[in-house]
């Protein structure tokens, strides 16, 4: 067993980003866990890696960083994940993800039943679960987890609405952005068309103790203790928004549901830092305090 305690795990892919031009350590599990680690908290990773040189070099990077490995595995005969980046003239991403690959069979261990058990947040996306293997995992480990937090990330063909709401069903905190919500009440029915009204919706009706929409560059709002916290986002110039959404809710679970700040100023850091990844390349560039200042202090918000 691991002695180290994470206060949060995330459970999901380790991959490779592959542009045309350079490959870049990804996965949106992972790009979450090392913002959590950037942002000073005490973060674990639960995955799998082949046994090749992409799973040597990506494990040898999190070792560097200081993340809690404890919890990735290597698999003899799968490969480490790859997704193929493409992105347009306004830097939005398109991707092509491999399959089978190695965190598709990622299995139930006792060591990473216990982070889980320990850990004060287990964080899941919905990519994991395109497998038998790794979605069975998932499901035991969330019901020894103390607080879950879903990060909707609706990849056609690896998703089915039953999927999805049964994955709701088994979180506290629920992230989507706003063309997933609005496709999942479409294929729910839900009465609603105006956005603030569906995610109420979906929230009652799924017994979610929050649920945090993001919209873009127009920013996002938030439905927390019952009441609605909404910003309009930062204007920044895009380079790539790829992990933009994975540090924006970093941000927020380290400060709304570790610090416990203000649903408010909780969301403008969330924004901010969603904002500052989308005008540098890369999903884990680093972010200052200057900069996180100068946001902050930004008159048209």
């Amino acid at each position: 067993m691991t002695n180290k305690i994470p206060q949060i795990v995330c459970f999901g892919e380790i991959l490779w980003d592959v542009f045309p031009d350079k490959k870049v350590i990804g996965g949106a599990p992972l790009n979450v866990a090392l913002r959590l680690h950037s942002l000073g908290n005490s973060t674990a990773m639960i995955s799998k890696i082949g046994n090749d040189a992409e799973g040597k070099k990506a494990l040898e990077h999190l070792m560097n960083v200081g993340l809690i490995i404890s919890g990735v595995q290597t698999d003899a005969l799968l490969k480490t994940g790859e997704v193929l980046v493409t992105l347009d003239k306004k830097g939005s991403a398109t991707y092509v993800i491999t399959e089978p690959v190695a965190w598709d069979a990622i299995e139930n261990t006792p060591e990473v039943t216990d982070l889980v058990k320990k850990a004060d947040i287990f964080i899941f996306g919905s990519l994991i679960s395109r497998r038998p293997k790794s979605r069975d995992t998932l499901m035991q480990l969330l019901k020894v987890s103390n607080f879950s937090v879903f990060d909707v990330n609706l990849r056609p063909p690896f998703y089915s609405l039953d999927l999805i709401v049964n994955l709701m069903r088994h979180a506290d905190f629920v992230k989507m952005n706003d063309e997933e919500l609005i496709e999942i009440c479409r294929q729910l029915k839900c009465p609603f068309s105006e956005l603030e009204a569906s995610a109420k919706w979906l929230l009652s009706r799924e017994n979610l103790k929050g649920l945090c929409i993001t919209k873009g560059a127009d920013g996002a709002f938030l439905i927390y203790g019952g009441q609605i916290y909404s910003h309009r986002g930062y204007k920044v110039k895009v380079m790539d928004t790829v992990g933009a959404g994975d540090s924006f809710l970093a941000t927020l679970v380290s400060e709304l549901l570790v610090r416990k700040s203000d649903p408010d100023r909780s969301l403008d850091l969330a924004c901010g830092i969603g904002a500052l990844v989308a005008s540098k390349a890369g999903a884990n560039c680093e972010i200052s305090e200057s900069e996180r200042s100068l946001l902050r202090h930004n008159p048209e918000n």
